[in-house]
């Protein structure tokens, strides 16, 4: 059984729920420490096109458009949580595979990687870099900010999907792993020519996984 099987196993006294309250837990809190840096712009531009002087309505109204921003996350976690466990499972029963796992996370990283070169990934990080466009038509109400915040969450998670796919495979709790793509989302939506960054990323993606499937095939 691999190393990324093992992270979506049961242990001996636990429910599923319990396992999968603590994975959603894991993914929250990994999701706002990845996250932040690349949200925290999109907040402050939010808060200028409110352009009012109360503050505290102003910062009520920015948590909850942070809210609505991880409420997608923690709802993509609960989606990819029961997923990991199937393949999990499928792994468990048929040992075979677990010799071709490592290929497959090869084959994963390349496909995500490819991504990066996509028309697909350059709109969404075009709506990610640039929000000015959506923010002119804004309310400061609560159900304003509500929207505004999961279509922040939306489009920012089909702009990571790449990235957090090479992540989920090459292992959740690997914090280097972590670092990385955290360095990765951010340079891609702060850097000054975000679109040169993402096909960087994606050149040095698709070599990794080159090399992962043809270590893999090797061994």
């Amino acid at each position: 059984m691999s190393d990324m099987s093992m992270m979506w196993m049961r242990m001996p006294g636990q429910t599923w729920l319990s396992v999968g309250a603590s994975f959603l837990g894991m993914w929250t809190v990994m999701m706002a420490a990845m996250m932040l840096p690349s949200l925290v712009p999109m907040l402050m531009r939010y808060r200028r096109a409110l352009d009012m002087r109360t503050d505290s309505r102003v910062n009520a109204l920015t948590a909850l458009v942070s809210f609505g921003y991880f409420s997608v996350w923690t709802l993509l976690g609960a989606v990819v949580f029961p997923l990991g466990v199937a393949i999990a499972a499928v792994e468990t029963r048929l040992p075979a595979l677990t010799h071709l796992a490592p290929i497959a996370v090869g084959v994963v990283v390349l496909i995500a990687a490819s991504l990066q070169f996509t028309a697909w990934k350059a709109r969404r990080l075009a709506w990610c870099r640039d929000t000015r466009a959506h923010e002119s038509t804004l309310t400061a109400d609560a159900r304003s900010a509500w929207r505004h915040g999961l279509c922040l969450g939306v489009h920012c998670a089909e702009s990571c999907a790449g990235l957090m796919a090479i992540l989920l495979v090459i292992g959740v709790m690997d914090l280097r792993a972590m670092a990385a793509v955290t360095a990765a989302i951010t340079l891609e939506r702060l850097a000054p020519n975000g679109p040169r960054v993402a096909r960087a990323i994606g050149t040095v993606g698709v070599a990794a996984g080159v090399c992962l499937i043809a270590f893999a095939a090797a061994t």
